[in-house]
């Protein structure tokens, strides 16, 4: 099959097949003696587990560390658990980051003094550190500048 026929079948882009080739993500297909590229059965296979492992949160790094042990068969259903047990908890972690920002936000939200339509400074509208890091770098900088003075 030609690029955009397996493009069509795979539901994906001709740009997406070509960005996978040249990333090592599926394998080079044959050349026909005109040039053009003859995919298989297998490439539409490996660009939907691509797709797939996408859609569940690995990025393209991750993916291609497991696509050769997967091209060679020597990838079995322990090694998939252990991908996917440190995805969730990436995941967990990341959510976690997410909830303590959105406590920090909360914060800053409820520290706001001054009526909805008067303009405030950057000095009323800072919340105090909440632990996410994005407090501890505001202090981190206004300590640098005042040390600075």
């Amino acid at each position: 099959m030609n690029i955009s026929q397996l493009a069509k079948m795979a539901e994906v882009s001709t740009d997406t097949v070509r960005y996978y080739e040249k990333q090592g993500l599926i394998s080079a297909p044959e050349r026909q003696e005109n040039g053009y590229r003859r995919y298989t059965e297998e490439h539409a296979k490996a660009v939907r587990f691509v797709r797939g492992a996408q859609a569940l949160g690995f990025s393209l790094t991750e993916i291609r560390a497991i696509v050769p042990q997967l091209a060679q068969g020597a990838i079995g259903r322990t090694d998939i658990e252990q991908h996917l047990q440190t995805k969730m908890a990436q995941i967990d972690a990341h959510i976690q980051q997410m909830q303590t920002l959105k406590t920090e936000l909360a914060a800053t939200f409820a520290s706001l003094r001054c009526a909805p339509t008067q303009p405030i400074g950057t000095g009323a509208a800072t919340a105090p550190d909440s632990g996410s890091g994005a407090g501890a770098a505001v202090a981190r900088k206004a300590f640098a500048r005042n040390k600075k003075m």
